[in-house]
């Protein structure tokens, strides 16, 4: 049962483990051992998140999230399938913790009266640079 946030709590019956062959080093021991770990969770009927959270949860998994809202992520950095286990299940957590932070809502803002003088002024010097590449048209003499 691992303990995302104080409030946030996965149950174990949520995340669902599955061993498989991983690709990568390991010598003969890659073609007999299934280290690599695919871990499934399902956000979307998940009871243990909020509505926003599992909303920005899938939003953050992108292309590790299927059409039905189950999150899988592939663990098979390690040689040991106990460490892969551990990968997998701190790459939701993480996922989790940054999917529990709430975006602060944007403010709108003007631009202040000086920068827009400021970016006139400028727009006008251009222009008049501009303006005396001309053909036909007489520089300051």
């Amino acid at each position: 049962m691992p303990r995302i946030t104080r409030n946030i709590v996965i149950p174990d019956d949520e995340i669902s483990l599955e061993f498989v062959r991983a690709s990568g080093p390991g010598g003969q021991n890659v073609n007999k051992v299934s280290t690599a770990v695919q871990l499934r969770f399902d956000a979307a009927g998940s009871e243990s998140l909020a509505p926003d959270v599992r909303e920005r949860l899938l939003k953050i998994a992108g292309n590790r999230a299927t059409d039905e809202g189950v999150v899988i992520i592939e663990a098979k950095r390690f040689r040991s399938q106990e460490k892969n286990r551990k990968d997998a299940v701190d790459r939701l957590a993480e996922m989790v913790r940054k999917a529990a932070v709430k975006p602060t809502p944007r403010r709108k803002t003007r631009p202040t009266v000086s920068s827009r003088e400021k970016r006139l002024s400028q727009k006008k010097r251009r222009s008049e640079v501009k303006r005396l590449r001309r053909p036909g048209i007489p520089g300051p003499e």
